[in-house]
């Protein structure tokens, strides 16, 4: 274990975290919130913290090994998280304490979605921003983005990369070199970041308003400037735009890539991820919209069918957008939705959930054991887009769903322990854990009626769920500390 190396990163991450809040200080200046003091002593507090880390080992410069890697990916969400806090505390308009804070910037940077501020359209614009922006940055991984910038400073990325993206698809990169990977998604990133804030502010919102909802319907994060979220604009169009964005956002950005390169849809025709995910998007929207027309729950076929396809598409996608009150709709609906959470988006997206292709690989080693129990002596090897998946994948998906059903089932059990009722705990879990934001039950419409403990507890499962389980888990175990 390097220390002074991790030290030294550690410092640099956060300096570059601090130039983050230069945008919220020129909200706070443009619209004259009040919020100006708040954001430049969260600044200088920050930015200080991060020379204090760097100066004293600036000078040590040694190759990552993988365990830094995984310490690093850990403790800088854990610090980004807490130090994410200091604007939300030092907000007179706010008033939160610790563990309400702590729970909103994790929330955030984990594009959980899921909030425990009331009243939205009374904040000042500047906290409203910069919890947009919080989605954003954690949408594609900070991670990732300070693997395009740290080898200019020194440090090298591909430890950091393996990290933060610990799914079945790590070892794939888009460029030889791991710093272009990196930029290239992040291109990718803003380039529809940009695209989605047109085409918001075409569809009739504000400036302010379409840079906000861009930010966290490309990060899949879900976090409004208002307390109606989507349904507030009242618009079919902007719903519309919403959808497609949040659904190319729930795609691998590597398709995206392999699109934009060869100016041809033939990499998402032939990818197996996409289709599975296309048409389990199609065939839930389809089964939504069908019994919210025959159970008479809206007027007519047009609003069921929007807001079927709306709340469909943005609850598989884990964004959490809502335009109406889904969680009253009747029968198996909202429980279906919050299943479709589960799986989530894509791998290489910034969906969260299980992602399809683990369910891909589980179904088709399923499908294998069962032909093994009438042909055990066959060989039948698991293929995706017709390539051989090593065992140690297979292996790797199996741990990776024992990992997340223990840890669901201990959670769930100590939430229950803390005063929630059953389905509050396991929506609430499975919200948290999935990175989707709004349950069922008692956060339904929001998080803060619930007690501080499981307010705790709900954050460690959005880290742990943006983290994919390995990443924070292995730091746990006592072999990972024993040289």
């Amino acid at each position: 274990m390097q220390l002074e190396v991790i030290q030294r990163i550690m410092g640099i991450l956060l300096m570059l975290f601090s130039i983050s809040l230069f945008p919220p200080v020129f909200c706070s200046l443009l619209y004259q919130d009040g919020e100006l003091f708040t954001f430049i002593t969260s600044f200088i507090t920050i930015l200080v913290l991060g020379i204090g880390l760097w100066f004293p080992v600036k000078n040590y410069h040694k190759e990552l090994m993988s365990r830094d890697g995984f310490i690093i990916v850990v403790m800088f969400w854990v610090v980004l998280g807490t130090v994410g806090t200091l604007p939300l505390i030092l907000s007179e308009h706010l008033q939160m304490g610790f563990i309400d804070a702590l729970f909103e910037s994790f929330s955030g940077l984990t594009t959980t979605g899921g909030t425990v501020i009331t009243h939205l359209d009374e904040l000042p614009q500047s906290i409203l921003y910069y919890r947009q922006q919080l989605q954003w940055l954690g949408g594609m991984g900070i991670i990732v983005l300070a693997v395009a910038i740290l080898p200019m400073l020194g440090v090298g990325g591909m430890q950091l990369y393996r990290a933060e993206t610990p799914g079945p698809m790590k070892d794939n990169k888009l460029t030889p070199r791991i710093t272009e990977t990196a930029k290239t998604l992040w291109f990718i990133y803003i380039g529809l970041t940009i695209a989605c804030f047109f085409a918001y502010w075409i569809a009739g919102m504000d400036i302010f308003d379409a840079i906000c909802h861009s930010f966290s319907t490309i990060a899949t994060g879900g976090f409004s400037t208002h307390d109606l979220s989507l349904g507030y604009f009242n618009s079919t169009t902007i719903e519309l735009i919403a959808c497609f964005f949040m659904f190319i956002a729930g795609i691998n950005f590597a398709l995206h890539f392999l699109a934009f390169h060869s100016s041809s849809i033939t990499p998402y025709q032939r990818d197996i991820e996409f289709k599975i995910y296309f048409y389990l998007l199609a065939l839930s929207s389809i089964i939504c919209i069908a019994y919210l027309y025959y159970s008479h729950t809206f007027d007519n076929f047009y609003d069921a069918l929007h807001h079927g396809l709306f709340q469909t598409i943005s609850i598989a996608t884990t964004t959490g957008f809502s335009t109406t009150e889904f969680y009253n709709w009747p029968s198996f609906l909202p429980v279906m939705l919050l299943f479709l959470s589960f799986v989530g988006g894509c791998a290489g997206s910034t969906g969260g959930g299980i992602k399809v292709i683990r369910f891909i690989l589980l179904f088709k080693q399923g499908l294998r054991e069962i032909f093994l129990l009438i042909h055990p002596n066959a060989c039948i090897p698991v293929k995706i887009n017709n390539k051989i998946m090593p065992a140690k994948v297979s292996n790797a998906i199996w741990g990776f769903f024992a990992l997340y059903v223990a840890s669901f089932s201990i959670l769930m059990l100590l939430l229950m322990t803390a005063g929630l009722d059953q389905v509050t705990a396991f929506s609430a879990l499975a919200a948290n854990l999935n990175n989707l934001g709004p349950g069922l039950g008692d956060v339904s419409i929001h998080y803060a009626n619930i007690n501080d403990f499981s307010k705790f507890l709900l954050t460690f499962s959005m880290l742990l769920g943006r983290l994919e389980i390995f990443t924070l888990l292995v730091i746990f175990t006592p072999s990972f500390w024993q040289r």
